[in-house]
């Protein structure tokens, strides 16, 4: 096999390349003078198994176009199979019509990989299940919930104490996924959203006093929702809250605002590269997610069974 590495998320490539023991493809991901984007792939790859690692995180379109544009060279290279390895799918968000005259932009970027001649996307904790019938491909969705389950059984003394909660409905399939992988009960909290980007919390479903409360999302962008799910925990009685999630886009003032909220901590992982904002902050961290990529990769390769990975 032959693994690729895109501008978007170099560290991780380079992780996912260690574990696998194989060494990062050569090629020159370049811009021209006007940012048009230029890839040459720098070995031979003809009848190759080829995996390309690029999150379209953060700038989206930037890394989108890297990433098509990759896999372009790659097909028009011959190689044997393209296997785009999306840890952090953007646009996953827009996977329905919200209202009339909107784009389901989530289709459009399934589309586009598609065409461009990727043979398999292998992808992290998508946004919405359904994502991956937007795909004509085999689609592999991996699960961030073993890597949070270690983590918490290793940070927590009393897991007993713990209670999961889902910080909106959308998200209980997630939430009561990982409380009976940790044997914990579940809470969910009622929100009503009165425009994008801004959530209001209305109530809590489930027992929170004298819980600690770990809030679980696949997202956290603005951090709006997980700070007034914080407050609103906290209010209830919660000994303590804290929260995991799969990608920290952290955009915009949301590592301040995390920074001032209750939560105790707030664990993400190396889907997306840390900024420095992140990297500086007393109570946000990472969690790699190269061992759980590279083992897929290598059941991919081999034509194992990659589900296995989670029961």
């Amino acid at each position: 096999m032959k693994v690729l590495a895109g501008n978007s998320n170099r560290p991780l490539a380079e992780a996912i390349s260690t574990c696998l023991g194989v060494p990062l493809t050569k090629a020159s991901v370049r811009r021209f003078s006007d940012m048009e984007v230029f890839v040459e792939i720098l070995e031979n790859v003809r009848g190759e198994d080829v995996f390309v690692v690029q999150s379209t995180s953060f700038p989206a379109n930037d890394n989108l176009m890297e990433l098509l544009v990759t896999i372009d060279a790659l097909r028009r290279g011959s190689a044997r199979r393209i296997t785009a390895v999306i840890p952090y799918y953007g646009y996953a968000r827009q996977d329905r019509k919200t209202g009339p005259r909107t784009p389901i932009s989530a289709k459009l970027v399934a589309n586009l990989i598609t065409q461009a001649g990727a043979n398999r996307v292998l992808t992290m904790d998508l946004h919405a299940g359904q994502i991956q019938g937007f795909f004509d491909i085999p689609t592999d969705n991996l699960m961030a919930a073993p890597v949070f389950e270690k983590d918490i059984r290793t940070s927590f003394e009393d897991v007993n104490e713990v209670t999961i909660v889902s910080p909106d409905v959308g998200g209980v399939v997630r939430a009561r996924a990982l409380a009976k992988r940790l044997d914990v009960d579940l809470a969910i909290i009622d929100k009503r959203r009165e425009r994008a980007g801004v959530s209001e919390v209305m109530n809590i479903i489930g027992d929170a006093k004298g819980r600690r409360c770990i809030l679980l999302d696949d997202i956290v962008d603005s951090g709006g929702t997980l700070c007034n799910a914080a407050v609103a925990l906290m209010e209830a009685g919660a000994k303590s809250v804290h929260a995991y999630c799969t990608h920290g886009v952290l955009s915009g003032g949301a590592v301040a605002r995390v920074a001032v909220s209750p939560l105790v901590q707030l664990v993400t992982t190396d889907s997306i590269q840390a900024t420095e904002a992140v990297r500086v902050s007393r109570n946000i961290r990472q969690l790699t997610i190269a061992p759980l990529l590279a083992e897929a990769i290598m059941r991919i390769s081999e034509e194992k069974s990659v589900s296995s990975l989670f029961t």
